[in-house]
This record gives structure tokens, C-alpha cells and sequence, in this order.
């Protein structure tokens, strides 16, 4: 796996997704940006996102609701770090918008992560790096155990099938 990223993976403390995936990067810009994009497909059925909120610009909001077949609800308000087009898109929920330090844990036994999107062209197809980053090893086996790898791998084969029929 090759990392996208300016700096060295943390093994214990950094949880990665890498695929290729055969829809372009444009597009995928486009879901991961677009409220009325993401919705559809950012976390794993039967959950459904209610609500999607994106200020996308470094400091900007990016907050959402998710829901569960029972009805249990968790909101989440993040801040962008960066905003690259069709490249890179970086958020945490270690700050809320405007770089403001957040208040609260957004998962149980996590304290907060960063997230990096990656995306690397390649044709019609697009290298597609999700990294989260985790303050300690603590937080990232958590996350790790709560479905990090399939959450977010269903989240993106759901995407890539929204791109493709929904879009």
C-alpha cells in the first residue's frame, strides 16, 4: 500500500483504506462534498445520514446525523483541515468549526480522528486512501473494533454504486 500522505503511518494509532475504484475522481470529489450526494451512501445501511451539513473550506463545518434501524441517532460535528479539489479532502472531530477544540468525544472510547481523503486519478478509475488518525493506540483499537474496515467499506462500495446509478 502506498500512502498519499506527507508524513510516516502510525501502525498503532492510524487505521487505513486504500482501493481502486472504477469511477472518476471528479465524481467522487463530488459525493464526499456535495450534501445531497452523501447522504445516500456516507454510512453503512440500515443507518441512513437525516441531516448534512458542508462548509467546505479550511475551518469550515462538516456535521451530520446518522440514524438507526431503532430509531438511535448520533450527530457528529467535524472542521475541514484542507480542501483540495478532486485530491484531498481532510477533516477531524478534534475541532469544530472555526478550529475550535471540540468538547466532547464523538464515539464512545474514541476520543476524536482525523481523516484524510485521498484521490489519485488513474484513467477512469481513482486510487481512493481513506486514513484516520487516532491521538493514541487506545482510541484506534476501538475504532478499529467497532467496524472501522468494513463501516468505511461499505460506506465506499455504497458510494461507488451511488456514483454509478444515483448520480
Amino acid at each position: 500500500m502506498t500512502s498519499p500522505l506527507p508524513f510516516t503511518l502510525n501502525p498503532k494509532t492510524d487505521l487505513v483504506l486504500e482501493r481502486t475504484i472504477d469511477v472518476p475522481a471528479n465524481r467522487v470529489w463530488m459525493a464526499w462534498t456535495t450534501p445531497q450526494h452523501l447522504k445516500p451512501w456516507f454510512c453503512p445501511k440500515p443507518w441512513v445520514i437525516t441531516k448534512c451539513e458542508i462548509d467546505l473550506r479550511p475551518g469550515g463545518a462538516f456535521r451530520f446525523d446518522m440514524q438507526g434501524p431503532e430509531g438511535q441517532t448520533q450527530s457528529f460535528t467535524a472542521c475541514y483541515l484542507e480542501v483540495v479539489p478532486e485530491h484531498r479532502l481532510v477533516w477531524t472531530l478534534a475541532l469544530e468549526p472555526g478550529f475550535r477544540p471540540a468538547a466532547k468525544e464523538p464515539l464512545p472510547g474514541v476520543k476524536s480522528f482525523t481523516a484524510i481523503i485521498s484521490l489519485t486519478p488513474r484513467g477512469s478509475t481513482t486510487v481512493y486512501n481513506a486514513t484516520v488518525l487516532h491521538p493514541d493506540e487506545t482510541s484506534a483499537k476501538t475504532h478499529d473494533e467497532m467496524g472501522f474496515t468494513d463501516g468505511w467499506g461499505t460506506a465506499l462500495t455504497q458510494m461507488v454504486e451511488y456514483v454509478k446509478t444515483g448520480m
